[in-house]
C-alpha cells in the first residue's frame, strides 16, 4: 500500500495521570480536528515518562489508562485515528538504537530542552543516557510511521528539526543502494512515457535552476502514481533531489495554536503549579475551585472597583466567554456594578457545560474497561504492522538482513 507522508500525522503524550483543561484546549481539541483531515497516529509515550520518572514507575500503568479514557472522552475517535502505547511496539526501541549509531553526540547536547529540563528538575538525577537520548527516541517515534507532519508548539519545533537532520543523515548514509540511478530510471519508465518525460523535465528544472515549484510538482506526480511500488516511489523521490533512496522521509512541524490556558492562579495551567481543573473533575469541585479563585487585590470590598487585567478570573473569561459576557464582566468589575462571585458564575456554567459530554463518555468507558483495552490492543496491532514495514526497509538499507 502506498504511504503519503503528507497525509500522515504523529503525536504523543506522556502518561501523567488524568488530564486537565489545559491539555484539552492545548492538545486534544487540535487532535480531534486533525483526525478528520489526516491519517493520525496518537500514542501513549510511556517510555518517555521513564526519562524523568525512572525512580518511581508505580503510577505509570494507572496513568496510561486514565489518559486514554480522557482522550476518548474528549472526542478522539478510534475509528478515525490509531491509538497505541509506545512500549507495545518494541520496534521503536530498535529504530532508536540504530539511529543512535549514526547520530552525532553534539546534536543531542545542543537540544535546548536538555539543559533547560536539567535546570528545572534539579531535584532529579537526569545525568542519564536515556535523558540525553530522549529527543532521538522522539525522532524514532516520528520516523517509524513516516509521518509527514508533527503537531507541535513553537518550543518543540527544534525536536522536529533534529528529526529532519537525523532522517537526512540516515538517507545519505544508507540510501545509496547499488545501481541506484539505473533502478530510479527504470522506475520512471513504469509510469508511462508521458509521465516519465514530465518527471525528468521537472527534475532537470529543479536541479539546474533550483525551481522549487518544479520539485513540488514532481512530488505530486509521484504521489498520483498507482502502478509503481513504494520502493520505486522512494527511489524516484530521492533521485529528484540528486540523493539516494528516501528510506525515512523528513517530517514537517505542523505549528498548532497554543492557547495559554490559565490556571486558577493566573499562571499557565500546570500540575506542577497545583492550579488545575481536571478534564473529568466533579462539578462540585469545579464550582468550589472557581468560587475561591483569587481576584484583583484592589477589590477588598464589594463596592471597590477593580481592573480585569489584574484578575486571574478575567483570563478564564478570555477563553470561555462570549463578547457580550466579557463586556458585562469588564464593565461590571470596573464600576463595581457586580461582585466577584457574580463575575465567576458564567465561568462555572461554561466549564460545567463543556465537561458534561466528557463526563458522559468517560462513564461509559469506565463501566466497560475491556472496550478501552480492546481499542488500544487493535491500535497497537495496526501500529506494529506499520513499524515492521519500516524496520524491514531500515534493516535492508543497513545491511542487517541475513539469508
Amino acid at each position: 500500500m502506498s504511504i503519503n507522508p503528507n497525509q500522515r500525522v504523529l503525536s504523543g503524550m506522556r502518561p501523567t495521570g488524568q488530564l486537565h483543561l489545559g491539555h484539552y484546549h492545548g492538545v486534544l481539541k487540535n487532535w480531534i480536528e486533525l483526525q478528520h483531515q489526516y491519517e493520525c497516529f496518537f500514542f501513549v509515550a510511556d517510555w518517555h515518562a521513564l526519562t524523568t520518572a525512572y525512580e518511581d514507575t508505580s503510577i505509570i500503568a494507572e496513568s496510561v489508562w486514565d489518559m486514554v479514557i480522557d482522550w476518548l472522552a474528549a472526542g478522539v475517535n478510534p475509528g478515525e485515528a490509531t491509538l497505541f502505547i509506545q512500549s507495545r511496539v518494541p520496534e521503536h526501541a530498535e529504530l532508536h538504537l540504530l539511529l543512535s549509531m549514526c547520530t552525532p553526540l553534539g546534536w543531542l547536547e545542543r537540544v535546548p530542552t536538555y539543559k533547560d529540563q536539567q535546570e528545572k528538575l534539579k531535584e532529579k538525577d537526569l545525568a542519564t543516557y536515556g535523558f540525553l537520548g530522549y529527543p532521538l527516541l522522539q525522532s524514532a517515534d516520528i520516523l517509524m510511521y513516516r509521518a509527514g507532519m508533527v503537531p507541535v508548539g513553537e518550543d518543540q519545533v527544534v525536536h522536529v528539526e533534529l528529526t529532519r537532520e537525523v532522517a537526512r543523515r540516515f538517507n545519505h548514509l544508507y540510501g545509496k543502494e547499488e545501481g541506484f540511478e539505473e533502478k530510479a530510471e527504470a522506475a520512471a519508465k513504469k509510469m508511462g512515457k508521458k509521465n516519465a518525460r514530465l518527471y525528468f523535465d521537472l527534475r532537470r528544472q529543479y536541479q539546474e535552476q533550483g525551481d522549487h515549484e518544479s520539485l513540488e510538482k514532481a512530488r505530486a506526480l509521484l504521489e498520483a502514481q498507482q502502478n509503481i511500488s513504494i520502493g520505486d516511489k522512494e527511489r524516484l523521490s530521492g533521485y529528484l533531489e540528486g540523493g539516494g533512496k528516501v528510506i525515512l522521509p523528513e517530517p514537517e512541524a505542523l505549528l498548532t495554536p497554543q492557547p495559554k490556558m490559565p490556571g486558577l492562579d493566573g499562571q499557565k495551567m500546570s500540575k506542577s503549579y497545583g492550579n488545575t481543573i481536571s478534564l473529568r473533575e466533579h462539578p462540585e469541585s469545579v464550582t468550589q475551585k472557581i468560587r475561591t479563585m483569587p481576584t484583583d487585590p484592589a477589590r477588598v470590598k464589594r463596592t471597590d472597583p477593580g481592573d480585569p487585567n489584574k484578575c486571574p478570573v478575567w483570563q478564564l473569561h478570555e477563553v470561555y466567554s462570549s463578547d457580550e459576557v466579557k463586556t458585562w464582566a469588564s464593565e461590571g468589575c470596573r464600576s463595581a456594578g457586580i461582585g466577584c462571585l457574580d463575575c465567576k458564575q458564567p465561568l462555572i456554567d461554561a466549564i460545567l457545560k463543556e465537561q458534561e459530554p466528557i463526563h458522559q463518555r468517560a462513564d461509559e468507558y469506565l463501566e466497560n474497561p475491556d472496550v478501552v483495552k480492546n481499542i488500544i490492543h487493535e491500535g497497537c496491532e495496526k501500529a506494529r504492522e506499520e513499524a515492521r514495514d519500516t524496520m524491514d526497509e531500515v534493516r535492508q538499507a543497513m545491511g542487517l538482513v541475513y539469508k
